[in-house]
């Protein structure tokens, strides 16, 4: 019988041929992920594999961009994991380009007509054939309006949603068995992971959801006059059309030291930096990826943020974390940055927290010393490195916030050269701690009712405290040991113990019957003394048994309490 090959199985030997090839390179052994290696080479094997023919981080990332859409997208989430992969990784991933070869014209008809509902001639005066940018989830075209308004559409590549639900079926599946199989994956929670990714790639699936972020992003940025977003034209917009106006201009990354000479940087640089800390630490809204390619200068030199697909939220806790972070970085304290990091993240197994500390204070040392140089967004990706290396999982918005502002220092150190974020940071403190004390009304309004609810059941909970102290009924609780299971603990010891004095007295007791004359005889030896010794034997080997199997017992109750349900 021919077996059938789906394409799910065909994901799944492409998966095994990538892990297979990078099992054994610094991918793995940097991250710590051994049990996804094939079989345990010998140290002559290690050896070989160091030195001849290693796969480099860049055949890796070029692997995941043949692999299509969904691996292509999860490489550029994994080059924001600092904590997990080695720095040549991140930095080969985090170059991933989304580009791909157009596809031909009638399919992208086909797409817009369906979605809109009309011909494109209806809906539109004027329709590029000729695609602006090719990516692996869709294309943009230039297009003019019925009523002249000059626009570009982003069309989603037919059959993509199904490619992306296939490989996300697959990756679920080895996440899955990885956390409930391996070390790595207790360690490092790869289902955890990939559950961000499926958020994250949701929202760049849905096109509507891009709309939202450019309005919000429209609104956040409404007070630099510098700053542009191209407003979306929602009647034009569905899940997988976007239409949205057109800006003329050049990528920062084109634009050369001649070009700059044209273009007042500082302003702009200024407005940019800001208007960032504003979305991060007040509203809570991140651009994961404002690298200089999607950022323009426009012919009357503003600048323009395009790509707003891929954005997070940032928790209002981690952005008051942020900000005591960011604020003890420019100051060069070492150990307040060190605090406030393992405040933030969750220590797991071979958290060495003194280690960590001292690292900590030497990394920000070094970075201060660098003086106006100093690029934040560096330290905060070398800081969420340094926490992985040291058993501390950062959280993955603060990954994400150093990959952003990683982004943003080569966006702001190629316009203006001489701006320092560290000074920004300090010439903006007071409009961060503003973000951070702000309450909202409805903040207020709960803190009302929470202290009116207090104040009511002040006195009647007051009263019962005095006539419980009055009756000799107060009593106080302290949980801090488990005395149920201390108690298990101390009788099974007992048990143990006086089993052990009985078999050892009757050992003994043996041996000294040996001396004592008798006509039953086994083997020449008292007939009752080898009766002893066996019996102390079988107690001895019965005992033995009995403690091993508790053990394991007690052993095995941990790991089945902390299991998920479902996992055993």
């Amino acid at each position: 019988m021919t077996p059938v090959h789906s394409p799910l199985n065909s994901r799944y030997a492409d998966l095994v041929r990538l892990l297979t090839r990078y099992g054994r390179s610094d991918l793995v052994s940097g991250a710590q992920l051994d049990e996804f290696a094939v079989g345990e080479p010998s140290a002559g094997e290690d050896a070989e594999v160091a030195t001849e023919d290693v796969p480099t981080a860049e055949q890796f990332a070029t692997d995941l961009e043949r692999m299509g859409p969904t691996f292509v997208k999860l490489g550029q989430l994994l080059s924001t994991r600092f904590d997990l992969l080695p720095a040549a990784y991140t930095t080969a991933l985090g170059r991933l380009q989304d580009s791909v070869e157009p596809i031909p014209f009638e399919e992208i008809r086909e797409v817009v007509e369906s979605e809109l509902g009309a011909r494109i001639e209806d809906r539109f005066s004027d329709f590029s054939t000729e695609p602006l940018a090719a990516a692996s989830l869709g294309q943009v075209h230039a297009a003019t309006l019925r009523n002249g308004r000059e626009v570009v559409v982003k069309v989603q590549r037919p059959g993509v949603r199904e490619t992306v639900r296939d490989d996300m079926e697959v990756l679920a599946r080895l996440a899955s068995l990885a956390d409930r199989r391996t070390s790595a994956g207790r360690r490092f929670g790869f289902g955890q992971l990939l559950s961000q990714f499926r958020r994250s790639l949701a929202g760049e699936l849905d096109y509507r959801r891009e709309a939202k972020n450019l309005e919000l992003f429209g609104e956040l940025t409404a007070d630099y006059d510098l700053l542009v977003v191209p407003k979306p034209t929602m009647d034009y917009t569905t899940s997988r059309v976007l239409t949205m106006e057109r800006i003329e201009g050049r990528k920062v990354t084109d634009v050369g030291r001649l070009g700059l000479l044209d273009v007042e940087a500082r302003p702009i640089v200024e407005q940019l930096f800001a208007a960032y800390l504003r979305m991060i630490l007040d509203r809570g809204v991140l651009h994961a990826d404002p690298h200089p390619g999607n950022l323009l200068l426009t012919d009357d030199g503003r600048l323009a943020l395009l790509d707003l697909g891929m954005t997070a939220s940032v928790p209002p806790r981690i952005q008051e974390e942020v900000v005591k972070l960011l604020l003890s970085i420019s100051e060069g304290d070492g150990e307040e940055t060190a605090t406030i990091l393992a405040s933030m993240g969750h220590p797991i197994e071979g958290y060495d927290a003194a280690a960590f500390r001292d690292d900590v204070s030497h990394l920000v040392s070094e970075a201060v010393a660098s003086g106006p140089d100093l690029q934040v967004g560096t330290v905060l990706v070398d800081l969420s490195r340094l926490s992985g290396t040291h058993g501390l999982r950062p959280p993955a918005e603060m990954s994400m916030i150093g990959k952003a502002l990683l982004n943003l220092d080569q966006t702001t150190s190629h316009l203006d050269p001489d701006f320092a974020p560290a000074e920004a940071i300090r010439d903006n403190v007071s409009q961060i701690f503003r973000s951070g004390l702000k309450t909202s009304p409805a903040g207020l309004l709960s803190a009302a009712i929470e202290a009116k609810n207090f104040t009511a059941q002040l006195p009647k909970r007051a009263n019962r405290i005095l006539d419980a102290m009055a009756d000799g009924e107060f009593t106080v609780r302290v949980n801090a040991i488990d005395e149920e299971r201390l108690h298990l603990v101390l009788q099974r010891m007992a048990n143990r113990l006086t089993l052990g004095l009985i078999i050892a007295a009757t050992l003994i007791g043996a041996s000294f019957m040996m001396r004592v004359p008798s006509s039953w005889t086994i083997l020449g030896y008292p007939g009752i003394a080898i009766f002893f010794f066996l019996l102390a034997a079988v107690g001895a080997v019965v005992l033995a048994a009995w403690i091993i199997a508790t053990d394991r017992k007690v052993a095995r109750a941990p790991e089945r309490r902390q299991s998920p349900p479902g996992m055993e």
